[in-house]
């Protein structure tokens, strides 16, 4: 059977908030089964319970974020989530407690591969039930003018992204990458991909209250020629794998992971959600899956998720 996980012990980090700039601590916790992913606000009298949810992102403007309202008729946010639920999806975590004490998880390094880490230490575990699936049966597609995301049906995951940069630092050929995680290692080769932004931008984001925290430990920086970061980047098509691995969290959020071949092309926070609220509204589009021999599962995350 492929059951449900969650992480054996508690483990703690600290870090900055890419745009809200504050310090913020973070602790990620067992949760029993058929919890889900379940951020709490600690820093609020009483502490607010924030499930991940696709109905539940209230913002996309340079990330995810989760909103709910609290017993006081408060809108209460958590914002960047979507590198967390990432490394989340790509260890197979179905149930978490994430204890946080401000508005934004903390950024890191920029990519999950910091998130990842923290789960590996703490311990994985499997859950007595199953672990559940969503299937997609048929063909949902999401456009924005030339921008667009699509869920088809696959008896697995695999991604297929596209990019398109004008810019000297960003290769022509590599704008595209096609991901299988049958065969393919989240952790090795998605987990490390940095998010990315460019110089003449940071002064309008920070004057929308955004990327306050961003900085050349956190980001890759480029300016009209090159990437200003000492180190370079860390794999030639870093750009189009740190979509990759957004679009892994952005459709996390969904509760559960998918069976699915998704394909884009220039698609974002948006417009990834814009494509799970499409599914969900669509009758007969999707289904829950459980897989009670591990012989009839499909070949999924094989290289990260085993042993537990």
């Amino acid at each position: 059977m492929m059951r449900q996980r969650t992480v054996r012990s508690a483990v703690r980090a600290t870090g900055m908030g890419l745009h809200s700039g504050q310090r913020v601590a973070l602790l990620l916790r067992p949760a029993p089964p058929d919890t889900g992913i379940v951020f709490r606000r600690i820093d609020l009298d009483p502490a607010v319970d924030v499930p991940a949810s696709a109905r539940a992102v209230a913002d996309t403007r340079m990330a995810s974020t989760l909103a709910v309202t609290d017993a006081a008729g408060r809108e209460v946010r958590v914002a960047t989530v979507e590198h967390l639920m990432s490394a989340l999806a790509g260890l197979g975590i179905d149930n978490l407690y994430v204890d946080i004490d401000a508005s934004e998880v903390p950024i890191l390094d920029g990519s999950a591969g910091t998130f990842v880490f923290l789960i590996q230490s703490a311990g994985i575990v499997e859950q007595r039930p199953a672990k559940r699936f969503v299937a997609v049966r048929k063909t949902i597609e999401v456009r924005d003018g030339d921008k667009w995301a699509r869920l088809e049906p696959h008896f697995g995951f695999r991604l297929d992204f596209t990019i398109h940069f004008d810019h000297p630092a960003i290769d022509s050929s590599a704008q595209r990458v096609m991901v299988d995680f049958a065969t393919t290692s989240y952790v090795k080769e998605v987990a490390r991909a940095r998010t990315f932004g460019f110089m003449h931008e940071v002064e309008a984001l920070r004057a929308m209250g955004l990327a306050r925290g961003g900085s050349f430990d956190n980001a890759i920086v480029m300016d009209e020629y090159r990437v200003l970061n000492a180190e370079g980047l860390r794999v030639r098509d870093e750009f189009v794998r740190h979509k990759i691995l957004d679009a892994i969290g952005d459709l996390y959020v969904l509760g559960h992971p998918l069976l699915a071949s998704y394909t884009a092309h220039k698609s974002g926070h948006a417009l990834n959600n814009a494509l799970l609220r499409a599914l969900l509204d669509s009758a007969g589009a999707w289904e829950y899956q459980s897989f009670a021999q591990p012989r009839s599962a499909p070949r999924l995350f094989t290289l990260d998720w085993y042993p537990a």
